[in-house]
C-alpha cells in the first residue's frame, strides 16, 4: 500500500491544478473535489497509469467505471501523504488497527458526549476572547470511565462581612463557589445536590460566528461540537433539579433554534415553559452585518411542567403608574368590561354574552340576563334573570315579571361601535353581580350610549411578559457599568448580564422562605450570585447560591466582586477548588510559549504515568528527535492527546492515595461536603 501510495502521488502531480505553486505539495482537497465532480482530466490522467487504472476502474461490458469512492477513500487516507505529527502519532500508537488517528474516529466523532473540543468562551459572547480550555475527548467510553466521578475539594475558605475563615467544614447555609472545569464539577455536585436544586439560570457561550465567535475548536465541526458540549452539561443539570425545578438558558440567535429541539430532548417537549425576549443592548449591535441585535433569548424549561409555578413580576414604576384613580378600597384603573381582540366573539365564548340591566333611576346594574335564546326579533330575549337579593344571594326571576316590572331600565349588550355582537370579561354573573355591589363595576352615560367599566384593582404583581423591554435590562448600564463602578472604575470582565435581568428570572421561580438553591454553572464575574443576595436583601430570603467557574479571574473578578457584595448584604460564601492532577498539565501546556517549555512539559508528564494506557513511554523516548520537530501547536495537542483524561482531578475515590498528598484539612472539607464520616 506504501509503494501505491506513492505512485499515486506521481500520477497525480502530472497535473499542475493539484501542486501547490509555493510548496510543491500535493493539493489533496483540490484532487478529491475534482474526483467528486468526475472532472475528465483527472479521469484520463488515472487511467494513464496501469496501478491506478487497475485499482479505482472496474470493466463492465467493455465499459470503464470510475470507482471515486474508492478513489476517495484512499486520497482522504492518514497514510496517503501524511504529515509530520500524523507519522509521529502512528509511530508511539496513537491510532487505531488501521492506521487512523483515534481523534478523527468517524465512529465516536458525534456520537460520544466528550468530544474533544478546546472552548474560548466568555460569560456572554459578543467581542470577549478568553483562553479558556473545556478539555474533553473523543476516546471510546471505557477510556474515560472515571472521568466524572466526584471530585476531591481542597483549598477551601470562607468569606464572612468579618473576614476569611479557613479550616472549615461546609454545611447546607453555606453558598459555594467551585473552581475547576464546570462538568466535572457539576458531577460532582450530585453526590450532595441530585434533585435539590430549584433553579438553574446559566449564560453559556453563545457559539456566535464571525468577530463575534467565541466558541473555537481543533476541528470542523464547530455546531455539532457546541450542541455536545451542552448536551452535557444539560443532561446532569436536569439530575440537580428537584421536581418542582426550572432552568434558563440564556442565548442569541445563533443557536436558539437548536438548542430548543436539544432541550426538548433532554428535558421533554411537554416541560417547556415559554422563551421571554430580553432587550439588553437597546442601542443595536452595530458589529452585526445586516441587522443591529438589540435583544437575546431566556429560554425556559421545567424539570416536571406539572409542578411549575411561575411567580408574577412586580410592577415597574410605568405601570404603577396607571392606577391612577382612588377610593375607599385603594388604587385602580378602568378597563372596558366588553372584550375586544381574539377570543371576543359569542362563537368563541357562548357563555359570557348576555344582558345587563341597568336602572337610570338607582344608576346602576340591577340584574343580569341569561344566555340568548331564539333568533330574530327574539334573539336578545334572555333565558333567565339573575339579581342579588337583600341578603347578598343570587335569585332567579322569571323574565317576563322582570321585564314587565322594570320597564324603564337599560339593556346593555357586548355590541362594540360597529355593531357587531362581543362578550363580557366574565361569564359567572354571581361574581358579576358581587361586584355591582361592592361597586367595581361601573356604567358611564354618554350621548344615549352606555360603557360599562371595571374597577381594575392594583395589585402586587403580574404574570410576567415574554418581552422584556425595561431600561433596567440594559447589559451596558446595569452589567459593564455596574461592574466597573463596584471595581471603581476598572473594567475587569466584558459583558456581564444585566443584575436585573438574572434577578428578575430568579424571583420568578424561586420563594423567599424556601431556602431554594440556585445554580449557575458558567458563573463569569458571578452575577447570578450578586442577584441572589441582593434578592434575599430586598424579600428578606433565605436562598442559597451555587457558581461553578474554571478560569482564573474566579479570583480577582468573582470571588472579589462577591466579597464586597457581602459586605453590604451581611451574608457570606465557601470557596474551594477541585483538586488538580492532569489538569495541572493542560494548564502548563495551553500556557506555554515556547518549544523548549512544553518538550520539558513531555519528559514531567511521561515522569507522573497518568497517560493513555494504549502508548508505552519508552516509544516516545526512541521517538523525541521526531516530536521535536514538530510544530509548537502539533507539539501541544500531542501531550493533551497522552494525558489520561481520567485523572485531570484527584477523584474521591482516591483521595487517601499518599501520592496526591490532599491535606488533613482538604481531606475534612471534602468529606463534609460529601457527608462521609469517620474518614
Amino acid at each position: 500500500m506504501a509503494n501505491f501510495f506513492q505512485t499515486l502521488e506521481n500520477v497525480l502531480k502530472k497535473d499542475k491544478r493539484f501542486v501547490s505553486k509555493d510548496t510543491e505539495t500535493l493539493l489533496r482537497n483540490k484532487v478529491y473535489e475534482s474526483a467528486v465532480n468526475m472532472d475528465t482530466t483527472l479521469i484520463k490522467l488515472l487511467l494513464s497509469n496501469n496501478e491506478t487504472k487497475n485499482r479505482f476502474f472496474s470493466d463492465v461490458d467493455g465499459v470503464l467505471v470510475f470507482d471515486k469512492i474508492a478513489f476517495g477513500w484512499v486520497v482522504n487516507n492518514h497514510l496517503f501523504l501524511p504529515d509530520s505529527y500524523t507519522r509521529f502519532k502512528n509511530r508511539i500508537g496513537l491510532s487505531d488497527k488501521n492506521g487512523e488517528l483515534l481523534s478523527a474516529s468517524n465512529e465516536v466523532v458525534l456520537s460520544f458526549p466528550y468530544k474533544d473540543c478546546i472552548l474560548e468562551g466568555g460569560q456572554t459572547k459578543e467581542d470577549q476572547k478568553r483562553d479558556e480550555v473545556f478539555f474533553n475527548t473523543t476516546l471510546a467510553p471505557d477510556e474515560v470511565d472515571r472521568l466524572l466521578y466526584p471530585k476531591v475539594l481542597v483549598g477551601a475558605k470562607r468569606y464572612t462581612k468579618k473576614g476569611i475563615e479557613e479550616g472549615i467544614t461546609f454545611n447546607d447555609t453555606d453558598n459555594l463557589i467551585i473552581k475547576g472545569n464546570n462538568l466535572l464539577a457539576i458531577s460532582s455536585l450530585l453526590k450532595r445536590f441530585e434533585g435539590k436544586v430549584k433553579c438553574i439560570y446559566i449564560d453559556p457561550p453563545y457559539n456566535t460566528g464571525g468577530v463575534a465567535n467565541t466558541f473555537a475548536y481543533n476541528n470542523t465541526f464547530n455546531h455539532s461540537s457546541w450542541l455536545v458540549f451542552m448536551k452535557n452539561r444539560l443532561e446532569i443539570a436536569k439530575k440537580l433539579l428537584d421536581k418542582t425545578g426550572t432552568i434558563c438558558i440564556a442565548i442569541d440567535d445563533e443557536e436558539y433554534a437548536h438548542l430548543k429541539i436539544l432541550c426538548d430532548e433532554i428535558f421533554g417537549r411537554e416541560n417547556f415553559i415559554g422563551t421571554i425576549v430580553v432587550q439588553s443592548n437597546p442601542r443595536g449591535r452595530t458589529i452585526n452585518s445586516h441587522f443591529a441585535t438589540c435583544h437575546e433569548y431566556a429560554l425556559f424549561y421545567a424539570k416536571n411542567i406539572s409542578y411549575t409555578v411561575v411567580n408574577d413580576q412586580s410592577l415597574t414604576d410605568k405601570q404603577e403608574s396607571d392606577f391612577n384613580r382612588n377610593d375607599s378600597y385603594g388604587k385602580y384603573r378602568l378597563l372596558p368590561f366588553r372584550r375586544s381582540g381574539g377570543t371576543s366573539t359569542p362563537d368563541e365564548r357562548p357563555n359570557s354574552e348576555f344582558t345587563l340591566y341597568y336602572s337610570t333611576k338607582q344608576k346602576n346594574i340591577i340584574a343580569v340576563g341569561g344566555t340568548r335564546i331564539g333568533s330574530g326579533e327574539n334573539k336578545y330575549q334572555p333565558s333567565e334573570i339573575l339579581q342579588l337579593d337583600n341578603n347578598g344571594e343570587v335569585t332567579a326571576i322569571n323574565p317576563k315579571v322582570f321585564l314587565k316590572n322594570n320597564s324603564e331600565v337599560i339593556h346593555i349588550l357586548p355590541v362594540d361601535v360597529l355593531g357587531k355582537r362581543r362578550v363580557w370579561r366574565w361569564s359567572d354573573r354571581k361574581a358579576i353581580l358581587e361586584a355591582v355591589a361592592n361597586g367595581d363595576l361601573l356604567v358611564i352615560p354618554s350621548d344615549n350610549k352606555y360603557s360599562v367599566q371595571l374597577k381594575d384593582r392594583i395589585k402586587d404583581g403580574r404574570k410576567p411578559k415574554t418581552i422584556w423591554t425595561d431600561s433596567k435590562y440594559d447589559a451596558s448600564a446595569n452589567g459593564t457599568i455596574l461592574l466597573k463602578n463596584i471595581f471603581d472604575g476598572e473594567k475587569l470582565f466584558s459583558y456581564p448580564k444585566s443584575l436585573y435581568t438574572v434577578k428578575d428570572i430568579i424571583e420568578m421561580f424561586t420563594k423567599a422562605d424556601n431556602d431554594d438553591i440556585v445554580l449557575d454553572f458558567f458563573a463569569g464575574s458571578g452575577t447570578t450570585a450578586h442577584a441572589v443576595m441582593e434578592l434575599n436583601k430586598s424579600d428578606g430570603g433565605n436562598r442559597k447560591f451555587i457558581l461553578c467557574e474554571q478560569m482564573d479571574y474566579i479570583q480577582s473578578v468573582t470571588t472579589k466582586r462577591l466579597k464586597i457584595v457581602i459586605d453590604e448584604v451581611d451574608d457570606t460564601f465557601v470557596y474551594c477548588e477541585l483538586a488538580k492532577c492532569n489538569q495541572h498539565f493542560v494548564d502548563k501546556v495551553t500556557a506555554a510559549k515556547n518549544d523548549k517549555e512544553v518538550i520539558a512539559l513531555l519528559d514531567q508528564v511521561l515522569k507522573t504515568g497518568f497517560i493513555s494506557h494504549k502508548v508505552f513511554p519508552a516509544d516516545i523516548s526512541e521517538a523525541k528527535d521526531e516530536f521535536a520537530n514538530l510544530s509548537l501547536a502539533d507539539k501541544k495537542r500531542f501531550i493533551l492527546e497522552l494525558l489520561d483524561k481520567n485523572m485531570l482531578y484527584v477523584n474521591l475515590c482516591d483521595m487517601n492515595d499518599k501520592d496526591y498528598a490532599i491535606s488533613k484539612v482538604d481531606k475534612e472539607f471534602t468529606n463534609s461536603f460529601y457527608n462521609i464520616e469517620g474518614k
